[in-house]
């Protein structure tokens, strides 16, 4: 079954290219050229990935990134974006993307990043389930819970879940999760992008996020999951 994706952007011409190019990589492709059309979409057939472009002529898309990260948790999101500041990029993931790419791209850059989204963590082929403390991860079913209370995680929280729970006990550094989780995209080599995944991560699975038992920082190492 193909991969079906929504791009969503006013530029009609950018969303033709995305579309045949996209198409001839094997997805399903829908196009809506503001926020309202992309709504109607949604309302009728789920996307397995949105392709969202920051700048709408019917609303902002950080905005629309965060609506979409509460009504949608499972669904990778990919900024599209002129501009190519740090900063805005940056902003753009604490919005809830699991990824930004800048115009002008190249589509098979895109492909890439597509691909990256959309890949799953694979766990131990021993392990469909596994419990640390409170902590409940359904590998085969991709749910997470504690204490029996389901925990609704973005894509990229749940690959560093995933991450971090095959890695329980080590000390890992900021560059091996960057290595693992985000590669290929430069941006990611900022520490801060990773932290700030680390602490959304936090705040979904700990009890007290200001004194976490799960994610443990390690001092000049970088972070230790609890064993």
């Amino acid at each position: 079954m193909k991969n079906r994706i929504l791009a969503v952007d006013d530029d009609r011409d950018i969303l033709k290219v995305l579309k045949a190019n996209l198409e001839l990589h094997g997805y399903d492709v829908m196009t809506a050229e503001n926020w309202a059309g992309a709504r109607e979409l949604l309302q009728s057939r789920l996307p397995d990935l949105v392709l969202l472009d920051v700048m709408l002529p019917d609303g902002d898309g950080m905005e629309i990134c965060r609506q979409l990260r509460t009504e949608m948790p499972s669904v990778p999101v990919i900024m599209l974006t002129a501009k190519d500041k740090v900063s805005e990029k940056v902003f753009g993931l604490e919005s809830g993307a699991d990824d930004y790419v800048v115009k002008p791209f190249e589509t098979l850059e895109l492909v890439a990043r597509i691909r990256a989204c959309l890949r799953r963590t694979t766990p131990p082929a021993a392990e469909d389930k596994i419990m640390i403390g409170k902590l409940k991860v359904d590998f085969r079913k991709r749910i997470v819970s504690r204490a029996g209370r389901t925990i609704d995680l973005t894509p990229k929280e749940y690959d560093l879940l995933c991450f971090f729970v095959n890695h329980r006990g080590e000390a890992v550094s900021r560059e091996t999760i960057r290595k693992q989780l985000w590669k290929g995209s430069q941006i990611y080599s900022w520490s801060r992008v990773i932290d700030v995944h680390i602490q959304h991560l936090r705040q979904k699975i700990e009890k007290d996020p200001s004194s976490p038992e799960y994610i443990i920082t390690v001092p000049g190492a970088g972070y230790r999951f609890m064993d």
